[in-house]
């Protein structure tokens, strides 16, 4: 999931609290409530199976690759990010023969998971063809791939339907990239009825997974016109990255090329709070979340969540239900795919 990306921005407490409260009130139906078309247990009469094909296929995956588990959460994210939870990500083209999500520069290249949903999608049409959506087969892999990693348990709302559409130009503006600012996320978040704490919350899920050398490497050797190196990078740790992740002008920088590297290399497949005490160490990879631990905004939450691990994970659980629900399709709109790939 590649949420963050930032500098800081100069800007006084009442317009920062009438900026919010604006973007907040705007934003208030981003998120569906539950009804009788999505709620939990939505395929117990219709495929009571869907969930345990799911959890068996997740749970393979992982044992083959424990790392699939960040690819997955991570398209969950990009997926509902861009018009809502619709398995749009997932498209490998449409009728319309315009650049789909998944190759749009924020995607392209770097999407993982694809092949587990799609082996879940098999299985589950075999079982009751025509019935379970793409859209709430990412859902219920998002939360299968975060218990397998530590999170704890929690029931996740279905009823989702698939898009129609994909369009590589709709991830402008709804997908954050490293150097973006607090404030600039925070608006992005609050676009989707999601809070400044639950952006803090869900960017936690960068306790485990990876991020390219190239969207961090200019805070080693080229951060600001007067600092080679960012001043917020703890000084061992931005020695340990540079080893990962030579200069490009080093012989051993173009061999290595544009490496991927843990963002927790103590506990990588570990989905944990660690990753606040990270911030707190300065030793965060992306510039977008280390500013968490420094902005007046999000402080006190990097700190509250670094010392209560049992309280992030269930903050977390219950924020990444809050995110499943953003603009999801139900009833009659949209459709059921045959396949993830594409449109019926």
């Amino acid at each position: 999931m590649q949420m963050g990306v930032g500098g800081h921005v100069s800007i006084s407490t009442i317009f920062i609290f009438v900026f919010f409260s604006i973007l907040l009130s705007s934003s208030e139906a981003a998120i569906k409530p539950d009804g009788n078309d999505f709620h939990v247990g939505f395929y117990r009469r219709t495929c009571p199976r869907a969930e345990e094909i799911v959890a068996d296929v997740v749970l393979r995956a992982m044992s083959r690759d424990p790392g699939i588990a960040a690819g997955i959460i991570r398209l969950f994210f990009h997926d509902c990010f861009v018009n809502g939870c619709d398995a749009s990500i997932l498209l490998d083209s449409t009728p319309s023969g315009a650049p789909v999500e998944k190759e749009s520069p924020a995607n392209g290249g770097t999407l993982r998971g694809l092949e587990v949903i799609d082996e879940i999608k098999a299985q589950v049409e075999q079982e009751c063809p025509g019935v379970v959506s793409c859209a709430d087969i990412l859902a219920f892999a998002s939360r299968d791939a975060a218990l397998l990693s530590g999170l704890s348990n929690h029931r996740v709302p279905a009823g989702r339907r698939d898009g129609l559409s994909s369009r590589a130009a709709d991830t402008l503006g709804n997908l954050p990239s490293p150097s973006s600012s607090i404030n600039y996320i925070a608006g992005i978040f609050a676009t989707k009825g999601l809070s400044l704490e639950e952006m803090v919350i869900l960017t936690g899920a960068h306790s485990i997974g990876v991020s390219h050398c190239s969207s961090f490497d200019y805070r080693l050797y080229n951060f600001s016109s007067t600092q080679r190196t960012d001043p917020d990078l703890d000084m061992l740790h931005a020695s340990y990255l540079s080893a990962e992740c030579p200069g490009p002008q080093s012989l051993l920088g173009r061999v290595k090329g544009d490496r991927a590297v843990n963002f927790d290399h103590l506990s990588p497949h570990r989905l944990d709070n660690a990753f606040y005490v990270h911030l707190l160490q300065g030793t965060a990879l992306l510039q977008s979340d280390q500013a968490m631990a420094n902005d007046p905004k999000t402080s006190r939450i990097v700190h509250r969540m670094a010392f209560h691990p049992i309280a992030w994970s269930r903050q977390f659980a219950r924020a990444i239900i809050r995110l499943g629900s953003v603009d999801v399709l139900t009833g009659t709109e949209g459709e059921i795919r045959k396949n993830c790939r594409s449109v019926n």
